[in-house]
């Protein structure tokens, strides 16, 4: 594919001030009802390659078992260690292969799709197996075809962005994405102490902000969730076993909050949900791919606290 058909962004992750900042996503093609994109929602067509221990990734896994998507999409597993300073993203053998293309690292999608490409190389990645080539790679566009476009092909597909909830939809998951989702790498990945203290108070008062929003409804736009509550749960239920130490997300504990504590073991205890969280994978990936935050490698034990606790939130209606 051309450079017209894709956007590719190389600057630096870290700012000038010593702040952090994503890398534009590269791929970002759309799987289209009708077609008209070229790529068309067909069965088993298309394939996802994820790493469980990514939020972003784990977005669109959370969409396709909702969706009941299994058959229609496959999936692929990469190692949750990756290799910061080599290939990145591996398959490394066993629960990690890849049976679409014989792939040893995920690069290698990334190049067959793009011979040229240098950007970053990260999951989740929506694979075409007809063309041979990468749709999109951007976790948000994938969550969202996931839930629209390929729900004429759902086993039991659920309504995830209603259209009377669009707007409102998607200015909160701006908000919850630039500092919540985004927020605890800001903090995380701040080289210096001033943009360190700007992410760690805007991911605290938004999250202050989304616990007295929870005080009367079960999710944030009311009584069953949408992409919004998965988009942030995805966060939430990494926060105090890596965020909270291993970025320094260190204000409070989820666990601590009167209302999202429980709106996160809620989400965690809908129908298929927790099989899709592996808290070993999630640990070994933060607390052994970041030299830089932590050198020693060392894991963090688990939090005590569990997301099986009763969460008492059906009541809320």
């Amino acid at each position: 594919m051309g450079a017209e058909a894709r956007t590719r962004s190389l600057e630096p992750e870290i700012a000038a001030d010593g702040s952090w900042r994503r890398r534009r996503s590269s791929f970002r093609h759309w799987v289209t009802a009708d077609g008209s994109s070229g790529f068309p929602a067909e069965g088993e067509r298309y394939h996802l390659y994820v790493a469980r221990a990514c939020p972003w990734a784990h977005r669109t896994l959370i969409a396709r078992w909702l969706m009941g998507l299994e058959e229609a999409v496959g999936v692929s597993y990469v190692d949750p260690i990756r290799d910061e300073e080599g290939e990145g993203w591996a398959f490394t053998g066993g629960r990690y292969e890849d049976p679409v293309n014989g792939f040893e690292y995920l690069r290698q999608a990334y190049l067959a799709a793009d011979p040229e490409y240098i950007g970053g190389i990260t999951v989740p990645v929506l694979w075409d197996k007809r063309t041979g080539t990468i749709v999109n790679n951007e976790s948000a566009d994938i969550l969202r075809m996931l839930s629209t476009a390929f729900a004429s092909l759902a086993e039991h597909p659920v309504e995830l962005y209603p259209p009377h909830l669009a707007d409102e939809i998607d200015r909160l998951n701006r908000v919850i994405y630039d500092r919540v989702n985004d927020g605890v790498y800001k903090c995380g990945f701040a080289m210096r102490q001033e943009p360190y203290e700007c992410a760690v108070r805007e991911l605290f008062e938004l999250l202050d902000e989304l616990d007295r929003r929870l005080v009367d409804r079960r999710f944030l736009f009311g009584s069953e969730p949408v992409e919004t509550d998965w988009r942030l749960f995805t966060t939430l239920v990494r926060f105090d076993a890596v965020y909270q130490i291993h970025f320094k997300c260190s204000i409070r504990k989820l666990v601590e909050y009167e209302q999202l504590w429980p709106y996160a073991r809620d989400l965690y205890q809908q129908p298929g949900v927790a099989a899709t969280v592996d808290f070993d994978e999630i640990r070994a990936h933060y607390y052994r791919t970041h030299p830089q935050v932590n050198p020693s490698g060392i894991v963090a034990a688990r939090p005590a606290a569990s997301f099986d606790e009763p969460h008492d939130r059906a009541r809320l209606g």
